[in-house]
């Protein structure tokens, strides 16, 4: 039987977040689309990582806050989780939302072909699904086939105590205890899930501390904001040798010659990009080392009309980095001009405390031969802070000393992820630390910190002693 033949202007491989926002931004620039999706709309972030962790943060966060009820003067019983029920809403979430990005392709006369997309050429793209082959010519093509978690050759994927984060999402049963094997944005993000919900967690990581690619003050705070929780943090270690697998658990050796013990073993050690099977080679697109899709700043390839976006391509992985790359993507693929800037990216991780980041730290401005002035007031003296029981924490400016220009900044405190975003704009819109401090903030809110962070750095935080000299 001959494969079903079909055209389009564009076609998009991957329905994640950059998938779909490409779809709809191309859509909305008049391109007829097809968008290729061999599993779930919505990609990892939707289905398997943002927003199934955040929902199950979501869950811990009301456990937590159940059992320290008492500190804000009520009386209630000792929570119990039930992690079937918590997993079961985090899977309606996650429908909701799927669905909802359905409706938004729907609207834009955006067409979804259910199958594997592989390329046969820069204008040919070939889908195998259940229902045989089908190859559609079009004029441009964007691949957005996204990560997945990596699987380091050390352990047996196959053992059921073995989890990748994927799994670690569809547990029902809270286990007693779990090995996290790197300490990382979704390794900290986990050990927060499950040490609210009463498992014995214990980490361990290469690097010399947790959240290697943080500032160092905050991965400092947050080993011991997460120690004091009762979580075990073992750094500069290594799993050499997984002595024995069991139906009920595992034993690992550390390469300092001891011997863990636990329910269940998480590795959370990086992504393996999903560049393989795409027919990429045999057209000649350039790939990495690590097999990321080589393109420059306008998202192209080294192949004339095929873009690649998101995680595929090996810079940022994050969600919204994708999105941003597919409306770039989208809007080249349909004759305009826009170009990445990768300057200005905010990054949170929603431990608890929440950290967030955007711009340079300190250290980064200092390999970077940039003399600065650094801003920081802590949460704990800020009245709407300890209103709410959430006085860790802090938020650090890093200010460019002959500028005034805000370059960078850290926050690890409450909502830490919705207040970034005050100074993502104002780095990218060349705010000054003047100008920012003496912008007239709501009181009490949270925003204070940044605007008592802007006035440190001139010396002249008003709910902050001044610094010893």
């Amino acid at each position: 039987m001959a494969a079903e033949k079909q055209q389009a202007r564009l076609v998009i491989i991957g329905g994640g977040p950059g998938g779909y926002v490409a779809a709809i931004r191309a859509a909305q620039l008049g391109s007829g689309v097809v968008l290729v999706e061999k599993d779930l709309l919505g990609g990892t972030c939707l289905n398997r990582g943002c927003i199934p962790t955040k929902a199950m943060l979501a869950c811990a966060e009301v456990v937590e806050t159940i059992k320290e009820a008492h500190e804000y003067g009520v009386k209630v019983g000792e929570p119990v989780p039930d992690l079937k029920a918590m997993v079961e809403r985090k899977d309606k979430v996650s429908a909701q939302l799927r669905n909802g990005i359905a409706q938004l392709l729907k609207a834009n006369k955006v067409e979804v072909v259910k199958g594997t997309g592989r390329l046969a050429s820069s204008n040919r793209v070939v889908v195998e699904s259940e229902d045989g082959e089908k190859v559609i010519e079009t004029e441009k093509v964007i691949i957005a086939t996204g990560s997945e978690p990596a699987r380091l050759p050390t352990f047996d994927f196959d053992q059921p105590a073995i989890l990748t984060s994927t799994e670690g999402l569809e547990l029902t049963e809270i286990p007693k205890s779990l090995i996290i094997v790197g300490s990382g944005v979704v390794g900290s993000e986990f050990a927060t899930i499950y040490n609210a919900l009463g498992t014995k967690v214990t980490m361990v990581e290469l690097m010399p501390r947790i959240l290697p690619t943080e500032d160092e003050r905050i991965s400092q705070q947050m080993k011991r904001i997460l120690n004091k929780k009762g979580i075990e943090i073992l750094t500069e270690v290594t799993i050499e040798e997984m002595v024995e697998y069991r139906p009920d658990g595992v034993k690992a050796r550390l390469s300092t010659g001891d011997v863990l013990e636990a329910e269940k073993l998480l590795v959370s050690i990086g992504r393996s990009l999903n560049s393989s099977g795409l027919g990429l080679e045999e057209i000649g697109v350039e790939l990495g080392k690590r097999g990321e899709i080589v393109v420059n700043e306008r998202m192209e390839t080294s192949v004339p009309g095929v873009y690649a976006i998101g995680d595929v391509v090996g810079g940022i992985l994050l969600a919204h980095v994708a999105s941003f790359e597919g409306m770039c993507a989208a809007e080249n693929a349909m004759g305009l001009d826009s170009r990445m800037d990768y300057d200005v990216v905010p990054a949170c991780i929603f431990t608890e405390p929440e950290i967030a980041s955007v711009g340079l730290t300190p250290a980064k401005a200092e390999e970077r031969g940039i003399e600065t002035r650094i801003g920081r007031f802590m949460f704990g003296g800020l009245g709407k802070a300890l209103a709410m029981g959430k006085g860790q924490g802090f938020v650090q400016l890093v200010v460019e000393a002959s500028t005034d220009k805000v370059l960078g900044c850290q926050i690890m405190g409450p909502h830490a992820s919705d207040l970034i975003h005050e100074v993502a704009l104002a780095i990218r819109m060349g705010v000054t630390a003047e100008a920012m401090g003496r912008t007239v903030h709501a009181h009490p809110s949270l925003a204070e910190a940044i605007m008592e962070a802007a006035e440190a750095a001139h010396e002249r935080a008003i709910h902050a002693a001044p610094a010893r000299k």
